[in-house]
Parts: structure tokens; sequence; C-alpha cells
């Protein structure tokens, strides 16, 4: 049993003090005032720093040099997982973008792998592509890019069944039958790297889709005569919506005015690459981001912890909100609203430490 005491502790909605936070196999058990800590527990002293939930990312490529997409493989999917814990996330969905089925296939099998070796926080596999619109596929391989069909979907989801999680596409080049499918198969589908128009943006979402990946990246702008996917994302009432608050991405006061609309729909990811001079994605650091051989933006250099910090910062967002947005609000996108996300009895004890300015002092994993 452990007791973590004299901190500040964001439960997920409010900040308290005054209580301590008790533990017992991974789980959290109770919150009880301080002076009614058990004598059996093991007291973890705060020292007066504030206590929140872990992060999620649902969307990076790889870490510490490692591309998944290019080592598809358990040991990339370790080398990733330390670069999410050193930014304070402890829950990621390895992400591959639009590639050769052989990919596909094997990073399917690294998941199952890395599972098999005892590996942590990892809820499954995010296939962002292969079937998005060449319009609008930023830096992915449009020799790779294929329309789905429906027989192919089957395949690659019988294979992947129980790893693939989330499948981002262009909602207007899925035929009706195929995203019946992925829809009754506990898929997430996630709408991007798409260029549908506004009205096919709302059918995508009537339908029944709940995400949309990386607003206003790869996908049909807001127009006043064409309000496009992205006009679609902020009328419609249901989909969630990431974003990668790193100011190359999107500036950061078109983050300021969707989160006015959004609000709890809108949540961070990171983005994320790792250098790869080599193979068909060779990411290149420039700055703060990376590109690849012609100059797009293909990737960020983000952690989480960092686009917390961004959004108070720079967006201007209550402290609060920025922490939900990397913890509560990607885990209800995951549905795992019920694990991650919040500290209360039944939860993971999964947990950052922050100083006053929100710098990351200790990741707790248990």
């Amino acid at each position: 049993m452990h007791a973590y005491f004299n901190g500040t502790i964001f439960n997920g909605q409010t900040t308290v003090s005054g209580l301590a936070v008790l533990t017992e196999g991974g789980t959290i058990t109770a919150l009880v005032p301080e002076n009614e800590i058990p004598t059996l527990a093991e007291k973890i002293d705060l020292r007066g720093a504030l206590l929140a939930p872990a992060f999620l990312d649902i969307q990076i490529y790889g870490g510490n040099g490692m591309l998944f997409g290019e080592f598809p493989s358990a040991e990339a999917l370790r080398a990733t997982h330390a670069y999410c814990v050193a930014g304070g996330a402890t829950c990621f969905l390895p992400t591959v973008a639009t590639n050769t089925e052989a990919v596909m296939y094997a990073a399917i099998d690294a998941v199952r792998q890395y599972w098999a070796e005892g590996g942590r926080g990892v809820p499954g596999l995010h296939l962002e592509g292969p079937y998005i619109n060449p319009k609008k596929r930023g830096a992915h391989l449009e020799a790779c890019i294929r329309t789905p069909d429906l027989e192919q979907v089957q395949e690659l989801l019988d294979y992947g069944k129980g790893v693939i999680r989330m499948i981002t596409l262009a909602p207007e080049l899925c035929p009706p039958e195929v995203l019946d499918y992925l829809l009754r198969q506990n898929i997430l589908i996630s709408a991007g790297h798409s260029n549908a128009s506004y009205r096919q943006g709302m059918a995508a979402f009537d339908a029944g889709i709940p995400l949309a990946t990386h607003l206003f990246n790869a996908m049909s702008a807001l127009q006043h005569r064409e309000p496009g996917l992205v006009g679609a994302i902020l009328d419609h009432p249901r989909p969630r919506v990431s974003v990668v608050a790193d100011g190359h991405h999107v500036d950061f006061a078109a983050i300021r005015l969707a989160q006015k609309l959004l609000r709890e729909r809108l949540f961070l990811i990171t983005d994320a690459v790792t250098e790869s001079l080599h193979g068909q994605y060779a990411h290149r650091l420039e700055g703060d981001k990376y590109v690849v051989a012609d100059g797009t933006l293909s990737g960020s250099a983000l952690t989480m912890v960092q686009a917390v910090r961004n959004m108070v910062e720079q967006v201007g967002v209550a402290p609060e909100e920025a922490l939900r947005m990397a913890s509560l609000y990607p885990a209800q996108a995951l549905g795992l609203e019920g694990h991650y996300g919040k500290i209360e009895p039944g939860f993971a004890e999964s947990f950052v430490l922050l100083d006053e300015y929100l710098n990351l002092l200790q990741v707790i994993d248990v």
C-alpha cells in the first residue's frame, strides 16, 4: 500500500489539498485526510508538488531514434515508451503512417511481441492511413495510399484483431459498406488526411465516426463559402479531435479559437517522430520540428508535458484544463476513462508530479 501525501492533488476535475492518495496493487483505493493514513502504508512525501493523472498520447510515431514504421519491433516500442514516459505519458498508441501492407502487418506482430514480453502502456495500434486522400497526404507516401476495399480491410482487421485500436482515414473516399464494417469492429475511426466537404464531414460524423485527427492539419480548411472538414468538426456536437500544440503545426491563436468552441472535445497529441535519415520516411530535425527532404513538415519534437505548458503559456488555457487535455480527454477518446485521467478510487496508480511551472519532476506508474 502506498500513501502519497504533502502535496496538491489535481484529481482530473478540481485541485484539492490536505488529502492523501492511497493505492494498492497499482490501483487507487481511496483519498483520505492526511491524518487518516493507515499505519501499514508506505508514505511517499510529495514535498508540496502537484500530483496529477499521467498523460496519454494517442499519436506518436517513435522515440529515441527508433521510428516504429521503419523498425516495427518490440525494441522500437520500448524506446518509444521511454520517450513518452520522459514527457509524462504512461499510455500511448504507437502510430504507423501510410505504408506498405508488410509494414502494417509487422507492426501488428511487434505490438503482440511487446505485450508478450511484458511491455507496458500500449493499449493498441494506430494506423494513420493508408486510406487517405492524396490531396491531403502531407508527408505521407503517395505510392502507398489506397482506396479501402472491403475484402482487403477485413483481412487487415482479421490479422490485427485485438491490436488495431484506431484508424485515421478520409471518410469521403471510404465506401459506406467499409465504413459500416469498421464501425462495427470496435475500431476507433478518426477523420483525417481528408479533403471532405462540410456536408461530407457532417455526414461522416452523423454516421458514427467519433474522432478527427490533428485539427487543421491535412484537412479541408474552413472557408466562408465551403467550411470544409474543419467547419464540420467545429459545428458538429459529437466528434473529439486532437491538436498538435507546438506552434508549427497550428498557430496558437487558431488553437485558442478552436478551444473556445470545442472545450472538452479538444485533446492533445504530440504527433512526434524521431530522426530517421534512411528509409521511406526520412525525418530530419529542423529546429524544434521535423521535416522530410523537400521541407514538408512531417512531425513534431513535442513531449506531452511541453504541449501542456504551451497550452497554458501560449494559448492561455487554465492549467487544470490543459492537464485534462493531456489526460482525461484522450482517455475518454480511447474509451479508457474508467482507468486513466482521474485520481479517484478504481483508477490506475499512474501519475505525474509537477512543479508550480508545470515542469515534470517525476513520473509514477506502478
